[in-house]
């Protein structure tokens, strides 16, 4: 489950508003379920709050529906939470939340049914020779030929493109807790707390969705990580930093049964800006990476910006370019 909301970063708060048309329209087209649900996103704000702030700004500058709930609107309407400093909120009513796994497998079904030809595999780090790249191969011995290639690998990315991409992304192992909700009780439920991001401690929340419980995350960067053979099991340490911020922010679920864990992966560029060039050896190879689970919320809106680049079409933005990546991590994008 990934939130779909805005931030105050003009450029990503326009990706998120024409990914959220695109996802609901292919939900729609595919006869898919509704795996967007609109929970609403809640931004909680401390008495002075530049990014909260800066995030008001822009959402009414670009049109988004938002409403900002003052100290006394916020304990009305969401009573399980304890305020302690949050001072105001930012409320995003129409945003939700993208139900990751099943928004993938409904992608791939579209995608078949249109005739794209589908293989799941694995591949070895492209020879890079000459100008282009000709073929890639997969660990199974399978060479596979195209024009033109576009590698969105995530986590793998730096794994096959080792020289040019060390220090410019950096994957961490990131851990996720679901809790069960006391029986009978409602006010952890969709329609009645939205997804919220307590930004200040990089905390970020979902409600219980399809009966998995309410998720809870900090959000800061953890530890380097391996995708292929980094430990999937969460740590105690991790269990504790939450419950702490529990018995703080939510105390009624301070004590409540863990139902789900989850170690997944950031891998964010030095800033948190996604990384969409072209190979710098490889004139018809593309890299798109860096964005993290940015970069799969925002996929629609991202593939189609890599279409028009790499057509000639699209006017490429500079922040996502190699120019603009550094190797000193320094998240500003979130």
């Amino acid at each position: 489950m990934i939130r779909l909301g805005y931030g105050p970063d003009e450029i990503y708060t326009r990706f998120a508003q024409k990914s959220f048309g695109l996802w609901e329209s292919l939900f729609e087209e595919s006869n898919s379920p509704n795996l967007l649900p609109r929970t609403g996103i809640l931004w909680l704000a401390r008495e002075s709050d530049p990014y909260c702030e800066a995030t008001l700004t822009t959402l009414r500058a670009l049109n988004a529906t938002c409403e900002r709930l003052d100290h006394d609107e916020l304990t009305r309407r969401y009573p399980q939470l304890e305020l302690g400093p949050i001072a105001w909120g930012i409320l995003e009513p129409d945003s939700g939340v993208l139900l990751a796994r099943r928004a993938v497998r409904a992608v791939a079904a579209q995608a078949r049914a249109e005739g794209v030809a589908y293989l799941e595999a694995a591949i070895v780090p492209p020879q890079e020779t000459g100008h282009k790249l000709k073929s890639i191969k997969t660990t199974s011995g399978q060479e596979l030929f195209a024009e033109r290639f576009v590698f969105a690998c995530g986590p793998w990315l730096p794994k096959l493109f080792p020289e040019l991409l060390s220090g410019l992304i950096h994957v961490t192992r990131q851990e996720v807790f679901f809790f069960g909700v006391p029986p009978g009780n409602e006010n952890f439920g969709v329609g009645t707390l939205p997804a919220w991001i307590d930004f200040n401690d990089l905390v970020y929340a979902l409600p219980n969705i399809e009966g998995r419980g309410f998720k809870i995350a900090i959000d800061a960067h953890g530890p380097e990580f391996d995708p292929d053979t980094g430990e999937r099991v969460a740590s105690t340490s991790g269990l504790t930093a939450v419950r702490e911020y529990l018995a703080r922010r939510v105390p009624l679920l301070a004590d409540a049964p863990v139902t789900e864990t989850r170690v997944c992966q950031y891998e964010n560029t030095s800033n948190g800006d996604f990384l969409i060039d072209r190979h710098p050896a490889l004139e018809n190879v593309w890299l798109a990476g860096g964005g993290s689970g940015h970069g799969f919320k925002h996929g629609p809106a991202v593939g189609e910006y890599v279409a028009e680049v790499m057509a000639g079409r699209g006017v490429p933005e500079p922040r996502f370019g190699f120019a603009a990546k550094e190797k000193v991590q320094e998240r500003k994008v979130f």
